[in-house]
């Protein structure tokens, strides 16, 4: 690698860059800003400022990382798939299904590796839960309990959450999209699933127009009911993955890191590493797909499994009921 950009000044985009001059020593990071301003000065890890899409694509750099609000995914990407540059996008692959569609189609004629950034399928415990649930460890899977949620303002300490993507409906915030992560690694673990209902809510607590809450309920083909919750409110946070099956139950603690598995008998900790470096996700991830640019084996996040969610997304949000504002 002897050349990236990186599309978006967020903090996500940030990280990447610290990551690319961290695996690569001797790389140039350009940096774009998703709105295309000129800033007077360079941001952190990187050595110069591109205008505007096509001057990425004049630059002829190897790969290049969308991390720009999800609303302007397919703007900033559609020309670099049809240029035949490798792109890498980041979660959500779009904030529409539709959009999702358009990206889908230049991406498979132009035939450009492409790559959506739900880095949790990277986390060491994920991996294992994986093996678990293939194994069929657990026996035949009855009810799966997936929670999320953080307060939102505490995310970004250093600015207004008022400010963030994630509040902002215009640029593809709400906690759907932005706790993507869950459905993402549901439909890894349990595979397609299908809407049985779901609820979204809003805080008054936060004054936002877009959802704080969503509850979600599907089942997969094998019968199992899986139950998503996603929120921007809890104080503490919280991060769990239950799965109750025929052979007991797991808990899968995914900020400690950590699987723990309940019988009769006993609970034993399958696995359990809370001091992992979080910021291994990222940099397994990159590397992932520096694999797929070069024709090797992969495990990356597949733009079509990206564009399920997408249309996932879509269906709560147009048939979920609405109970209104949470005092």
């Amino acid at each position: 690698m002897k050349k990236v950009a990186v599309i978006g000044l967020g903090n996500i985009a940030t990280r990447h860059r610290h990551n690319l001059k961290k695996l690569f020593p001797g790389i140039i990071v350009f940096s774009m800003s998703s709105s295309e301003r000129v800033l007077s000065e360079l941001v952190s890890d990187c050595d110069g400022y591109l205008a505007n899409v096509d001057a990425i694509i004049q630059e002829q750099v190897d790969f290049v990382i969308v991390a720009s609000p999800a609303t302007y995914h397919l703007r900033h990407s559609e020309k670099l798939l049809a240029a035949g540059i490798p792109t890498f996008i980041e979660k959500p692959v779009t904030a529409s299904f539709d959009d999702a569609k358009k990206l889908h189609e230049i991406a498979e004629r132009h035939a450009t590796p492409v790559a959506i950034g739900y880095c949790l399928r990277y986390l060491p415990s994920a991996k294992i839960i994986k093996k678990i649930i293939e194994d069929k460890f657990i026996g035949s899977i009855y009810n799966v309990n997936i929670e999320i949620g953080q307060y939102l303002p505490d995310w970004r300490p250093s600015k207004s959450y008022r400010e963030s993507v994630s509040a902002s409906k215009v640029l593809g915030g709400g906690a759907l999209l932005e706790l993507s992560h869950e459905l993402d690694y549901a439909q890894w673990l349990f595979g397609e699933l299908k809407l049985v209902n779901s609820v979204l809510r809003t805080s008054s607590e936060l004054e936002m127009d877009v959802e704080s809450l969503a509850d979600i309920i599907m089942i997969n083909s094998a019968g199992s009911l899986i139950n998503i919750h996603l929120d921007f409110l809890q104080k503490k946070p919280w991060r769990q993955c239950h799965i109750i099956g025929s052979k007991g139950r797991i808990v899968w603690d995914l900020i400690r890191n950590e699987i723990i598995h309940h019988t009769r008998q006993s609970s034993d900790i399958i696995f359990s590493d809370p001091g992992w470096d979080k910021n291994g996700m990222y940099t397994d991830m990159l590397l992932d797909f520096i694999a797929e640019i070069s024709g090797s084996d992969n495990n990356c996040v597949t733009l079509e499994s990206s564009i399920n969610i997408v249309s996932l997304i879509d269906k709560i949000k147009e048939t979920s009921q609405c109970l209104g504002e949470v005092q």
